[in-house]
């Protein structure tokens, strides 16, 4: 599984207007916005795999924190057809409890939505995003507004999906520590494409301290790589 991070300011032209931002980017992959040129999708030996299963966290979800709607709720009405209230929720409970714990929040199934903290709320999204299991799963800076201990948990179920499932993840982010500890690559976007590369390569260039001001700290790319070499296993985190 590959991990490409994308970071810093970013633009896409569409049919009509020059649109900033690095959520439009991903919106595009999504189909959700028109743009121009032309998107394709290739497994790692650079063949052609059609239209891939694609999972995506958003920032936040909106949402009445005063409503009574559950998590199991939510997952009912994005995997059915059908109104949640036409049909016994024994009928996805396995399958719900399942999907949260891989995110290690089936304790959360009969939770309301609005009582979940940032980080939890997150997990569930992102258990959601994992149903079916995708092809290319996306996260929009999946933990801006999240506590420092919600960030540890979210990064260490990603790891864990890296390091079990066949699926690539393109992640927006800001943070340049997370990016060194956890990118295979990296994108630095600035009305287009500024650099791109492993880690080492996209810090070392002159365009990542002209954008951030600062030169990124490049100790946890030195750590992975004497960690490589030695064979051991990566953990992300």
């Amino acid at each position: 599984m590959s991990i490409f991070i994308f970071t810093a300011a970013s633009s896409l032209r569409s049919s009509d207007r020059t649109v900033r931002g690095k959520s439009t980017l991903l919106r595009a992959i999504l189909g959700e916005v028109p743009h121009t040129g032309r998107l394709r999708f290739v497994d790692a030996d650079d063949r052609h795999t059609g239209h891939p299963v694609i999972g995506y966290v958003p920032q936040y979800l909106r949402l009445d924190v005063s409503a009574p709607t559950t998590v199991l709720d939510l997952f009912m009405a994005c995997l059915s057809a059908r109104p949640v209230w036409l049909f016994p929720a024994r009928a996805f409970r396995a399958r719900v409890a399942l999907n949260l714990t891989r995110v290690r929040a089936e304790h959360l199934i009969d939770r309301r939505l609005g009582a979940l903290s940032g980080g939890e709320l997150q997990r569930v999204l992102l258990a959601l995003a994992l149903d079916p299991m995708p092809n290319l799963l996306l996260l929009d800076e999946p933990v801006s507004g999240v506590d420092r201990n919600g960030l540890a948990i979210f990064y260490e179920i990603v790891g864990e999906l890296r390091a079990k499932e066949d699926l690539t993840i393109l992640l927006i982010s800001h943070d340049l520590g997370m990016v060194a500890r956890h990118a295979d690559k990296v994108v630095l976007m600035n009305h287009g494409v500024a650099a791109a590369g492993v880690p080492s390569e996209v810090f070392a260039d002159p365009q990542m301290e002209r954008l951030f001001g600062i030169l990124p700290d490049l100790r946890h790319i030195e750590e992975r790589a004497e960690m490589d070499a030695g064979g051991e296993v990566r953990v992300w985190n």
